[in-house]
């Protein structure tokens, strides 16, 4: 077992020869950014300072070689040799929330794209879930394997979890989810994990970007600002291919028409002749770009796939934004046996 000393607030942690420093700062309840959990995202870099690691496989997009050279870590990923010393940002307004295991009853399948399925989850009376708006499920399969999905509604309505899900051709479990799962099915869980979440002590105005299913987080953060009258000025950028891709369109209308402080901006990259499509074209980050020429005063939340959130991470700190206030969940998918998030 070794210690682990986070510079920044004197926090320290013992991790186990069988955990990760991710793992192990989650089990005792410290909150240090992450999003993945399986070495794709990056969210959880930090500078180590003292100490020597091992590294799970990663990929080369969340770590790159000169940083590890640099003496950064992947904590999802890095397994401590020695006792560390490491620099790192911890998460506040978390209030003790930890993961925990839990059954959830299928309570409704709903279609909503063509490739998103709404999986609606009843939670069992007596375990309510505590969760920030924006955060993560974990299902736990049979095998022992994971798929993780963004909870798509807000803690308010905590008796139930809504999760979009993409339909991935040879994704076992998406394609599992659309042909055989039928209703009032237990599948059991681990929730709630990840940073994305609304950070609630700040009174700037939030620009959301979502890409695909990157909308279920977005959807749920939205939700809760709305139910706790919390009426920061929120600008929302939804990116989808062509006009079948953008789900709940209507719903993302009604929240502009009703609310003043909300302003609604899909882009589409491909549109269709066949969509007759009026609005905006491109890619959703370019978007953001062209309409705010100075990003200083804004918080930025982006959730989508890696290459959407990597390039507005880096553009948006370029026009401005501080860099401690872009706040993502990059989806990602990939073909081994970790865990991953599709």
């Amino acid at each position: 077992m070794h210690k682990v000393t986070i510079k920044n607030s004197g926090h320290t942690f013992d991790v186990r020869p069988s955990q990760t420093v991710l793992q192990a700062a989650i089990e005792v309840g410290i909150n240090l950014p992450y999003g993945c959990r399986n070495g794709a995202c990056g969210a959880c870099k930090a500078k180590l300072l003292q100490g020597k690691v091992t590294h799970d496989d990663y990929q080369g997009s969340a770590m790159s070689d000169a940083e590890l050279a640099a003496g950064n870590a992947l904590l999802c990923c890095a397994r401590p040799i020695e006792d560390l010393s490491i620099e790192c940002r911890e998460v506040g307004g978390m209030a003790g929330i930890k993961p925990r295991i839990l059954p959830a009853r299928v309570a409704k399948k709903e279609q909503l794209a063509h490739d998103v399925i709404a999986l609606h989850l009843q939670l069992p009376a007596s375990e309510r879930l505590q969760f920030k708006a924006g955060q993560y499920i974990e299902f736990i399969l049979k095998d022992g394997k994971r798929r993780a999905f963004s909870i798509a509604n807000a803690p308010h309505e905590s008796d139930f979890l809504q999760l979009h899900i993409r339909v991935i051709a040879g994704g076992v479990f998406s394609e599992y989810v659309e042909k055989e799962l039928q209703e009032k099915a237990i599948l059991r869980l681990e929730a709630p994990f990840g940073s994305f979440f609304l950070r609630e002590d700040s009174q700037k105005p939030i620009i959301l970007v979502a890409g695909g299913t990157g909308f279920a987080p977005v959807k749920g953060i939205i939700e809760h600002m709305l139910h706790n009258n919390i009426n920061r000025e929120i600008v929302l950028y939804r990116g989808a291919r062509e006009l079948r891709d953008l789900y709940m369109h209507d719903l993302c209308e009604k929240w502009a028409a009703l609310m003043p402080n909300i302003t609604y901006i899909p882009v589409l990259s491909e549109p269709n002749a066949e969509d007759n499509w009026q609005g905006r074209t491109g890619l959703v980050h370019q978007a953001v770009l062209d309409d705010i020429s100075d990003l200083s005063a804004y918080q930025a939340y982006a959730c989508g796939a890696p290459p959407m959130v990597e390039i507005a991470h880096q553009t948006f700190v370029q026009q401005g934004l501080d860099a401690e206030e872009f706040f993502s969940d990059a989806f990602t998918f990939a073909a081994t046996p970790k865990p991953v998030t599709v």
